[in-house]
């Protein structure tokens, strides 16, 4: 059985060579469900899971996407299709994303292409496409909201930096918060649990507000999408790593800056940076672009990294 507390299922659908978890709340009067996955998710685990546990895929009444990666909004389409009656909705500084795959690939994962010469290859790309099935929304979120089950309701929670409109779910009923993505430990992790590739975290000063945001509902559950479920001390101990992380990310990089020829670019820093930054192959270490570009805009911002354009790409220095 998929579920975890009263009214709260968790479903595990594969992800390659990691997963992703969707989450449902069920009340008397309605179900709410917490990210589509791909388009598999929804086909391939989703509604076989139901059928299984005997609940009616009708019951669904809204689906939320916790925020616009191709992984949480792929299956929004398949869902859809097998609920017409569902209403879809995300926070709406990431709708025009979890509407438009060519967007999403353009502005998120293609942030760093011109600027920093990093980019997914070509078949990381063709796999979104073809993982993604985007329909339009019908209306987006800010935060606070609650939505009403029956016998009981879940509340909304903006908690950004992983990206700018991402969301949690609070289920007072169950002590539960679902985060998502929206704190990422120190290593995303494979379905076995080896580190698969770096927490991308965005930007740094929202993910660490973040992570005091979630930390201050004392949850006795936390629900990620990638991770093992979080139970009791490990809640706090997974938020404690996640912020020391953050910290040993700034160390890297100032040793890193205080190694290399000045100014670096960011690939440059992330290499030379290594293992410092985490234990992955070269592939994917260059993943850490995403939260190392964080850390070195907050840097600069506080007056410790100079910033510089060096033949159209951007490049960094210590401001001594």
């Amino acid at each position: 059985m998929s579920e975890i507390r009263p009214g709260l299922h968790r479903y595990v659908a594969p992800l390659g060579e990691r997963f992703v978890a969707l989450y449902l709340f069920v009340g008397t009067d309605a179900a709410l469900l917490f990210d589509t996955g791909v388009r598999d998710s929804v086909t391939g685990t989703l509604l076989p899971a139901l059928a299984a546990d005997g609940i009616d895929p009708s019951s669904i009444r809204w689906a939320i996407n916790s925020h616009c990666d191709f992984d949480h909004t792929g299956g929004n389409g398949a869902l859809r299709d097998a609920i017409p009656g569902v209403t879809l909705l995300a926070h709406g500084l990431d709708r025009a994303l979890t509407e438009d795959v060519e967007l999403l690939i353009a502005e998120r994962y293609g942030e760093f292409a011109a600027v920093d010469g990093f980019d997914d290859p070509p078949a990381t790309t063709a796999a979104v496409r073809a993982d993604s099935d985007l329909v339009a929304l019908d209306g987006e979120l800010r935060g606070g909201e609650e939505f009403d089950l029956g016998g009981r309701s879940v509340r909304v929670v903006h908690v950004p930096g992983h990206s700018p409109g991402h969301l949690a779910l609070w289920d007072e009923h169950n002590k539960a918060l679902a985060i998502s993505d929206a704190v990422l430990g120190r290593t995303v992790p494979t379905a076995s649990g080896a580190p698969a590739f770096p927490p991308t975290y965005r930007d740094t000063d929202d993910y660490l507000q973040t992570i005091a945001k979630v930390r201050g509902f004392d949850a006795d559950l936390l629900l990620t999408a990638h991770y093992p479920v979080y139970e009791g001390k490990a809640v706090a101990e997974f938020l404690d790593d996640s912020e020391h992380y953050v910290a040993e990310v700034d160390g890297a990089i100032l040793a890193a800056l205080d190694t290399v020829a000045e100014p670096a670019s960011t690939l440059t820093v992330i290499r030379a940076a290594g293992a410092a930054l985490g234990p992955w192959p070269a592939a994917a270490l260059d993943y850490s672009i995403f939260p190392v570009t964080g850390n070195l805009e907050r840097l600069r911002d506080r007056g410790i990294v100079r910033e510089l354009m060096r033949d159209g790409r951007r490049h960094w220095e210590l401001a001594r």
